[in-house]
C-alpha cells in the first residue's frame, strides 16, 4: 500500500512498580522504512498520559539509532528492559516541571481539532472505536451527525490529538462497498488549531444527532466556536 502498514503489539513487563504493565503499542511502518523511523503510538491502563508520551519519546530515540535496519523487534526488547528506568525519568521531569510552572495555567498546549468524514458504513462500529480512541488519549469534544454531514470535534493536548490522527488514518474502523474491513480514506480535516481563551473547553466526549443545521449550529456557538462553524461547516452542504 502506499500508506505503509500498521500494526500492534501488546507486550507486558513483569514486577515494575510491584504490578505488571501492560504496553499496548501500534507502530506505523512508512513505505520507506525502515530508512525512517515508524509512527509510534502507545497506550497502557497503569501509566498515566504523560508516562506514555516518554515512553513515545524514547522509542523513537531507540529509532533513530537504527535507521536502515529492521528495528521493532529491537525496539520491543530495548523497552521491556529498561521501561523501569523511563518511568522513573519521568517522574523527575514532572516533578521539575509541576517546580517551574507553578501559577501558570494549565491550559497551556491545548489544541482542537475538526475533522469530516464523508460517510460511515459501520456506524456502531464505528463510533464505538471512536468514543474508544477519545477515552484512551483523554480527548473531549463531538462526534456529530447532521443529516449527511459526519463531524468530529477533539480538543486536547497536542501530542494525543496527532495521535489520534494517525490512528484515525492507519486503523480499520469501517467496511468498503463489500464488507471487507477497511481504512478511513475520505477524511478531511478542516482544522488543527491552538484553543483560544475564548472557547468554552468540552468536557466530556459525547455523540450527537442533530435533526437541524440550526441545532448544530448551537452547538457550535455554545462552545464559542461560532467563526469555526461559519467557515467550515456551511460549505459542506454545497
Amino acid at each position: 500500500e502506499t500508506h505503509g502498514i500498521s500494526f500492534r503489539i501488546q507486550i507486558t513487563v513483569k514486577e515494575l512498580l510491584d504490578t505488571d504493565v501492560l504496553l499496548k503499542l501500534l507502530f506505523h511502518l512508512p513505505v520507506n522504512y525502515p530508512s525512517t523511523v515508524p509512527d509510534i503510538s502507545v497506550n497502557s491502563d497503569q501509566l498515566t498520559r504523560a508516562q506514555c508520551m516518554d515512553v513515545k519519546d524514547k522509542l523513537l530515540e531507540q529509532a533513530k539509532k537504527h535507521l536502515s535496519e529492521p528495528m521493532v523487534h529491537d525496539l520491543i526488547l530495548w523497552i521491556q528492559q529498561h521501561l523501569k528506568d523511563v518511568i522513573k525519568q519521568s517522574a523527575i521531569v514532572c516533578n521539575e516541571k509541576t517546580t517551574l510552572s507553578k501559577g501558570t495555567s494549565t491550559e497551556d498546549g491545548i489544541w482542537m481539532l475538526l475533522l469530516h468524514l464523508d460517510h460511515m458504513r459501520a456506524k456502531a462500529k464505528y463510533v464505538k472505536t471512536v468514543e474508544k480512541w477519545a477515552s484512551d488519549l483523554r480527548l473531549t469534544g463531538r462526534l456529530m451527525f447532521m443529516g449527511k454531514i459526519i463531524l468530529i470535534l477533539l480538543q486536547g493536548d497536542r501530542s494525543s490529538i496527532k495521535e489520534y490522527l494517525i490512528l484515525q488514518k492507519t486503523s480499520k474502523v469501517d467496511v468498503d462497498s463489500s464488507g471487507k474491513k477497511c481504512k478511513e480514506k475520505m477524511m478531511s480535516v478542516l482544522c488543527e488549531t491552538e484553543v483560544q481563551s475564548q472557547y468554552k473547553r468540552f468536557q466530556t466526549f459525547e455523540v450527537k444527532e442533530y435533526s437541524t443545521l440550526k441545532e448544530l449550529q448551537k452547538e457550535f456557538e455554545t462552545a464559542g466556536l461560532t467563526a469555526l462553524f461559519s467557515e467550515f461547516v456551511p460549505p459542506l452542504l454545497k
